[in-house]
């Protein structure tokens, strides 16, 4: 089961990424776009991610993720439940998400020195 401090670990390595706490949630930006936010109780996880996909992402794993609420259907957003993601495939959703949030050139650089 992947944790908030497992994605803060990760976080603190990505360029411009930061921590901060609004309305008792933690949420993780690049300037102040969020990249990842959980919800209060820490059971899940909101992360950017295209919303031309998060249909299919959905439907073919729907005990992991959750579409988001109505009122954000707009943003290119989904939920997943932390209890059901691997340490890998969290990583790999919120570097994608933070990657959406940063200039391609700075997303390259990371990757490259992985």
């Amino acid at each position: 089961m992947v944790t908030v401090e497992d994605v803060r670990q990760l976080a603190e390595t990505l360029p411009r990424a930061y921590e901060v706490l609004v309305r008792d949630r933690i949420k993780f930006r690049v300037g102040s776009l969020v990249f990842v936010a959980f919800s209060r109780d820490e059971e899940f996880m909101g992360f950017g991610f295209p919303k031309e996909e998060r249909a299919d992402l959905v439907a073919n794993r729907p005990d992991t993720f959750l579409m988001p609420h109505p009122s954000d259907m707009r943003y290119q957003w989904v939920a997943a439940r932390m209890a059901m993601l691997e340490v890998d495939e969290m990583e790999e959703l919120v570097i994608d998400a933070w990657r959406m949030c940063v200039p391609k050139f700075l997303a390259r650089e990371y990757l490259e020195g992985r």
